[in-house]
């Protein structure tokens, strides 16, 4: 019983194991495998009848995955059946091994492992004894399977945001790249170079099923917003959390070098960029004392922090109320901040909400 699993384990199914030789000196060169197949019939390729009469028996070399990282040859001993039908032999195919080829799948899928964890592709070429074509051939052939897994029409939820990709110092450009990231299965869907509107219609409109989703998760620029809008056209926005929290911070840094601080006041500026439900409560107060004469830079800490206990409120409708007590706040305050006004007038915010079902992570929504 326990030799039998291991055949099975070493072996591919319906395969039966001959006999186990030991390759070069002290068997250092690894091992070979002799089997034959134990099906009964085979079906004809060209004509699909059954057939039990053999014509004759061939003998196949097949590279498999490596144990112990020594090589491992398969010798399948293949029968050649003869079809009555068509009056010519075929030979009996095996699970695992493509027509044609001389490497096993798992050889195949192992190699595309080694491309992925080593350091370069001439230790893949050596630990498992292939060449340099067949190793640039199984890598690209085993990502093309892998990129078909993923090609799938748009989910319901998705995201969109920038990253920087290239820095151009000589010409003081930047180059940026667009994600698009699938919300629903937790992944990377597209990448897209640029971020203007026509750039990305142009990249994403070959993937079907735009019609089916229903919330884009984007930063507050213009360019998203539009492309949004246009290319998704049943679709919510939903303001990432991230940049609306950030919203602030301009307003904050220049109240800073308006005041024209000495570096004795560093240790407090460090302060203001960090979470206010993070601090101690001595740090609170020595924020609250230290703020005490700069009414700008109070009223400022003070619309930041009423963002972030906005984050904080649970269920829509209360969400909503107290979205529209934070933005009555902003307008009639004496010096509202400049970035949270111009949020407010390009994104018509309606309620709060958020785009997973996350009962205390709320996020300012718009229809589209």
């Amino acid at each position: 019983m326990a030799e039998d699993s291991f055949s099975r384990y070493l072996l591919l199914p319906e395969l039966r194991l001959l006999e186990t030789r030991a390759l070069g000196k002290d068997g250092l060169g690894g091992t070979e495998l002799l089997a034959e197949k134990v099906s009964p019939m085979e079906v004809c390729p060209r004509c699909a009848t059954p057939s039990t009469s053999v014509y004759d028996r061939r003998w196949v070399r097949l590279k498999d995955e490596p144990l112990r990282l020594r090589q491992t040859i398969l010798s399948v001993r293949k029968r050649r059946f003869w079809c009555a039908s068509c009056k010519k032999p075929f030979t009996e195919p095996l699970q695992g091994v493509r027509k044609g080829y001389r490497t096993t799948e798992r050889y195949r899928r192992r190699v595309l492992w080694a491309c992925e964890h080593f350091i370069d592709l001439k230790s893949v070429r050596e630990t498992y004894r292939c060449s340099s074509g067949l190793v640039h051939r199984v890598l690209y052939e085993q990502l093309e399977l892998k990129r078909r897994t993923r090609l799938y029409p748009w989910p319901t939820k998705v995201g969109i945001d920038e990253h920087l990709f290239k820095h151009d110092f000589r010409l003081e450009q930047r180059r940026f790249v667009t994600m698009v990231v699938d919300h629903k299965n937790k992944r990377l869907m597209e990448l897209v170079e640029g971020k203007s509107s026509a750039e990305l219609t142009a990249a994403l409109q070959d993937i079907p099923g735009r019609e089916n989703v229903r919330w884009v998760t984007l930063d507050m620029s213009d360019s998203y917003r539009n492309f949004a809008r246009s290319f998704f056209p049943k679709a919510q926005l939903v303001a990432d959390k991230f940049h609306v929290l950030r919203l602030l911070t301009p307003a904050i840094h220049r109240a800073l070098r308006a005041l024209n601080l000495p570096k004795e006041a560093l240790p407090m500026y460090r302060v203001l960029r960090k979470n206010p439900r993070s601090l101690t409560a001595k740090w609170r107060w020595q924020l609250r004392c230290w703020l005490a004469d700069k009414p700008v830079l109070r009223e400022l800490c003070a619309a930041r922090e009423a963002i972030f206990s906005l984050y904080r409120v649970r269920g829509h409708r209360r969400a909503s109320k107290a979205l529209t007590r934070f933005t009555d706040t902003l307008s009639s305050r004496r010096c509202g901040p400049p970035s949270c006004a111009g949020a407010e007038r390009s994104w018509p915010i309606s309620f709060v909400a958020s785009p997973t079902p996350a009962p205390r992570a709320s996020t300012a929504r718009q229809s589209s």
